[in-house]
């Protein structure tokens, strides 16, 4: 349990956020001015924006709102680099000056005010603070469909996730030191922050629309996303590979049981139809499977050249 008054820096990366972010940083700035009139977080207390190499004028408007006063610090990287690479980026940044963060997005979907009953789970003794989605009514059919399908995937899989919780919790120091301490170059932090075994709670919100802007995460992020946590935490698909070859060996055994029985019977016929189906249909799952198996070899193949996840262009707020 905490025995003072905890620093607390609210880590939220940007990309193309110009027309969100400034309403976001009001009603941020808001609740973090609240909760320090309350005591409840440290004066020290900042809201630290990581600008993921974004193309419209978001660092500008960051740099202003640092300019406006002294709670708001900023890291920009140098390219794009991802929403997870710029979350780890901002952590890294925020851990050796606060003694707890929370992530959020820009874009304010999740709900802020549940923030102050995150500090006081950590006050109680939790160094993970997970916020969770009560339903999805704001997305869309296909959303909602698809997620759900991804979760039970994820977890037929063997990869410990908690349902309708995206990047929105809470980290003590320690638990964010120990989520740098992975070194992986394919993130799938939700993936991760459940492994770390450290005493953990839930808060439950409702979500809403986006302030302003689109979403950052279009169909073909989403998917790259899901084959990101799937191929990060499991090697099932790879067993399924197997089985799939096993199965087709015994269906293979049994065709030519058939077809020697027929022939010495004299029932034998010519299946020219039948065999070019077989032949498109075998080659098809030759070929799924090399693409898991590819999936994997290249995972392995990013990961031996341990090349850095970001590069920092520039900092504010944030001098030792």
């Amino acid at each position: 349990m905490s025995e003072h008054t905890p620093i607390l820096y609210i880590v939220v990366p940007c990309y193309n956020e110009q027309e969100a972010l400034p309403g976001s940083h009001e009603r941020l700035h808001e609740l973090l001015s609240t909760m320090k009139s309350q005591s409840l977080v440290s004066q020290e207390s900042r809201l630290l924006y990581v600008d993921d190499g974004s193309r419209d004028d978001t660092w500008s408007i960051i740099e202003c709102l640092a300019a406006g006063g002294n709670d708001v610090a900023a890291v920009k990287l140098a390219c794009n680099s991802g929403h997870q690479n710029a979350l780890v980026a901002g952590l890294a940044a925020a851990v050796e000056h606060c003694d707890i963060t929370v992530s959020i997005d820009a874009d304010l979907q999740d709900d802020i005010n549940v923030i102050p009953s995150m500090v006081e789970h950590y006050k109680q003794g939790c160094d993970i603070v997970f916020g969770v989605r009560r339903e999805r009514k704001t997305d869309s059919w296909f959303k909602r469909t698809s997620a759900g399908m991804f979760y039970r995937l994820m977890n037929r899989l063997g990869v410990d996730t908690i349902n309708n919780h995206a990047d929105y919790r809470l980290m003590s120091r320690r638990a964010v030191l120990a989520l740098l301490d992975y070194r992986e170059r394919n993130l799938f932090i939700r993936g991760i922050v459940t492994k770390l075994g450290y005493k953990s709670a839930c808060v439950y919100y409702d979500r809403s629309a986006r302030l302003a802007g689109e979403s950052k995460y279009p169909l073909r992020k989403m998917l790259n996303f899901a084959v990101d946590g799937i191929t990060s935490f499991s090697v099932k698909p790879v067993r399924m590979v197997f089985m799939v070859g096993v199965l087709f060996l015994l269906v293979a055994l049994i065709m030519l049981i058939y077809v020697l029985t027929a022939y010495f019977m004299g029932r034998a016929v010519s299946g020219w139809p039948s065999l070019i189906l077989s032949v498109w249909l075998v080659g098809a799952f030759v070929l799924i499977g090399l693409g898991i198996i590819g999936e994997y070899v290249g995972k392995i193949y990013t990961e031996v050249k341990n090349r850095p996840r970001y590069n920092v262009d520039t900092t504010i707020g944030l001098d030792q």
